[in-house]
């Protein structure tokens, strides 16, 4: 996420003034400068430390930037989409802890870890997966994050017809949803029918569609109520083509090059946030698979199978639903420990327990179908 993990929208926050401007002018430059040096190839100094010694690193103390990283030319390949379509609008980038874009800013947030292959490494090593690491999944979260940037640029949600099209923009954003999977009113783009969040995230996602190269919204969602926004977007960004954006501030929020955050508080903070609790009905699930009646006893333990079935499971159930890795490894962390327990046995074959393990951790992922916001 946001989607799964993929935070959006929230207030802006003015940036920390220097007291001393020149003091602060010279900070900026030598960190500029390093930063080059950086970009130029060569390699960071906490490249090479242990995780244990990497995570005291401060973010500002990465001195990462976009500027020579994949990253940066998957942000060219969308300013191109937005200029084919006559959107003359290039929101500013910047390395922050998450993908969003502040309201009031017309600029969008970068996930530090992007830009540096050992911090995806470590970001894979913590969360299990990396949130935008593969091109596909990059450009679809960039396309909408530029969706909410445009919106803030031209001051779209101003105009009555978005509210009549996709609902109030200053609803206050919840801290969890409950999508309908079932609802053709909204366009499908990122995880966990996030378009069903906030009207904010609707035009974002329903943006995102319409802006996607070769993209044929008409006759994919021909016959869905969610038609009629994607050809309100048309309109609407016919309205705005090649005008001159009327919010045009370059700030930054929550920076990463400013952010004093170390990693291991970040990751500290990050995990908490996507643990999940499981509930007391697991002992009556565990009971179909798994069984401690003696005539089981020979038979591998259930806390054992599922450990070596771990990794599978915790990929398979995110495939199905759409969930964190991390959050699916904490309902699996809280089964382990509960099958432990009740010292329960295999009572099926290895096969059949399996799917149905699958089956029992995407149930009790999704139990209440709910997801949350993102930090």
């Amino acid at each position: 996420m946001p989607a799964r993990g993929s935070k959006s929208h929230r207030p802006a926050t003015r940036p920390p003034r220097a007291k001393n401007a020149k003091k602060k002018a010279t900070k900026r430059n030598a960190t500029r400068q390093s930063s080059k040096r950086s970009a130029g190839g060569k390699a960071h100094r906490w490249e090479s430390l242990p995780d244990h010694r990497l995570l005291d690193t401060r973010l500002r103390d990465l001195n990462l930037r976009i500027e020579g990283t994949p990253m940066e030319a998957r942000i060219e390949r969308v300013y191109e989409e937005l200029d084919a379509r006559g959107i003359r609008v290039r929101p500013h980038t910047w390395l922050s802890t998450e993908w969003f874009s502040p309201d009031g800013i017309p600029g969008v947030g970068v996930p530090f870890y992007l830009a540096h292959p050992r911090l995806v490494k470590l970001e894979r090593d913590k969360m299990f997966e990396v949130e935008g690491a593969s091109l596909a999944e990059c450009m679809r979260i960039l396309r909408h994050e530029m969706g909410h940037a445009v919106c803030t640029a031209y001051r779209l949600h101003r105009k009555p017809s978005f509210r009549k099209v996709f609902g109030s923009y200053s609803k206050p954003y919840p801290e969890s949803y409950r999508p309908n999977p079932s609802s053709r009113a909204f366009v499908l783009h990122l995880d966990w029918w996030y378009a069903q969040a906030h009207p904010a995230e609707d035009f974002a996602e329903t943006f995102a569609v319409w802006l996607k190269p070769g993209s044929k919204w008409r006759t994919q969602y021909k016959g869905w109520p969610a038609l009629k926004k994607l050809e309100y977007m048309d309109e609407l960004m016919k309205g705005i083509r090649d005008k001159a954006p009327l919010v045009r501030s370059k700030a930054t929020v929550e920076a990463a090059s400013r952010d004093s955050i170390t990693l291991r508080k970040y990751y500290a903070r990050k995990q908490a946030f996507y643990s999940q609790e499981t509930g007391d009905v697991l002992e009556k699930d565990l009971h179909r698979i798994f069984s401690n009646d003696p005539a089981f006893r020979r038979n591998l333990s259930a806390a054992a199978f599922l450990r070596a079935e771990r990794a599978h499971i915790r990929r398979t159930v995110a495939d199905w639903t759409g969930q964190f890795q991390y959050t699916i490894d904490q309902v699996l962390s809280d089964i382990i420990e509960r099958s432990r327990q009740l010292n329960l046995r295999l009572a099926l074959s290895e096969e059949e327990a399996r799917v149905h393990a699958m089956l029992m951790v995407a149930v009790h992922t999704l139990s209440s179908l709910k997801h949350r916001i993102s930090l």
